[in-house]
């Protein structure tokens, strides 16, 4: 299982060489997740309306290795947006992907932007 999560590593904008087309805007709900396959790899993404922010991470929770991110649920603590895993509410920011229940995994994040109405996820392979 380790070699799922192994696959996965956070992307910032700076670094991102691929701007991989993930659909439209409108194909994204809002407030909630929907998920694409890049390669072998499977992202949440989040139109975050709320916040008026997109974000990216992958679908697969560290907890239990499930490909579940993306039908979790959105919200923020002490202003920093989240996704709490639908399976074990395990709580991971957004913006790092850090695990804010204080455990040792995380997830990666990767960068997104909006191209004239086109969702766009940043990757470097």
């Amino acid at each position: 299982m380790e070699e799922i999560l192994n696959q996965y590593e956070t992307v910032h904008a700076s670094d991102a060489t691929i701007w991989f087309k993930a659909g439209k805007v409108e194909d994204f709900p809002t407030n909630r997740g929907g998920c694409i396959k890049y390669k072998n790899k499977q992202i949440a993404i989040f139109n975050f309306t709320r916040r008026n922010e997109w974000y990216a991470c992958q679908n697969a929770c560290p907890h239990k290795m499930e490909m579940v991110l993306s039908r979790g649920m959105t919200g923020s603590a002490d202003d920093i947006p989240k996704i709490a895993c639908p399976m074990h509410k395990k709580t991971f920011s957004l913006v790092d992907g850090s695990n804010l229940n204080g455990e040792e995994y995380s997830i990666a994040t990767y960068p997104i932007k909006i191209v004239e109405n086109e969702v766009f996820v940043g990757f470097v392979d």
